[in-house]
């Protein structure tokens, strides 16, 4: 599929049926209409799903989730308004599964652990920053994390959000001393201009919103560095739907 600046766009569907819609995001594409007036993913699929089915008129893609503009993989769209909105509530019951692959700067405390903090979001900046609890507006978040592998510097990690607070991942990791290959807003220390942020939405999980099935989502990042430091069988470790 084309975007308005004429280039390609590929997105690789993992899913779909008459309620949802499962596709790899691809990196730096918006995940809805933004100010950059770029083409974004939601504009995109409605496009696609109107060409693959011949469908006139206007047609429904329901955004549940977002990721950010750099991230890439996987996600689920509605493709119907009763769809999205039981989806809307998976959300909020934390009954909605996302599971992230981030490269990082440096080593984490534990090969296992929990980060939990509070984060405050500057809307005039586009920040987000750790602050104490209690802090007027602060929002709690929560994730779980396993380093998967080490190399050179680097520390591949899974993350699990239990929360989806705006560029949590970034933010708490950054916190913890171990900020993001790649990220210029909370790791502009250590990455050089122009750098890939290295995270990438590994496995979403949803109750699909009328059978109830659970539906897995998988997406492995790129062979590119740096998740080319290391071997295919380590990443593929990511995508391990139990862990």
């Amino acid at each position: 599929m084309s975007r308005a600046d004429g280039q390609d766009v590929r997105i690789p569907i993992l899913y779909e049926d008459n309620h949802l819609l499962g596709i790899v995001k691809p990196v730096n594409v918006p995940t809805q209409e933004d100010a950059s007036g770029d083409a974004d993913l939601v504009s995109l699929l409605k496009e696609d799903i109107k060409i693959r089915y011949n469908k006139p008129g206007n047609v429904f893609v329901g955004l549940v989730h977002r990721l950010d503009r750099p991230v890439g993989g996987a996600m689920v769209f509605a493709k119907t308004s009763k769809a999205a909105s039981r989806l809307s509530e998976t959300v909020r019951s934390r009954k909605f599964r996302k599971v992230y692959a981030a490269v990082v700067h440096g080593r984490l405390p534990a090969q296992r652990g929990s980060l939990k903090d509070f984060l405050l979001k500057d809307a005039k900046t586009n920040t987000v920053s750790v602050v104490k609890p209690g802090t007027t507006g602060a929002k709690e978040a929560l994730l779980d994390y396993e380093v998967i592998a080490e190399a050179d510097r680097y520390s591949l990690v899974k993350v699990e959000l239990h929360t989806g607070r705006s560029h949590q991942i970034r933010v708490q990791m950054s916190h913890a001393g171990c900020p993001l290959y790649g990220d210029q807003k909370y790791g502009n220390g250590v990455n050089k201009p122009g750098q890939q942020i290295a995270l990438w939405s590994v496995i979403v999980g949803v109750p699909h919103p009328v059978t109830k099935e659970e539906i897995i989502l998988a997406s492995l990042p790129p062979a590119e560095h740096p998740w080319n430091l290391w071997p295919e069988a380590t990443l593929n470790a990511l995508t391990d739907k139990e862990s």
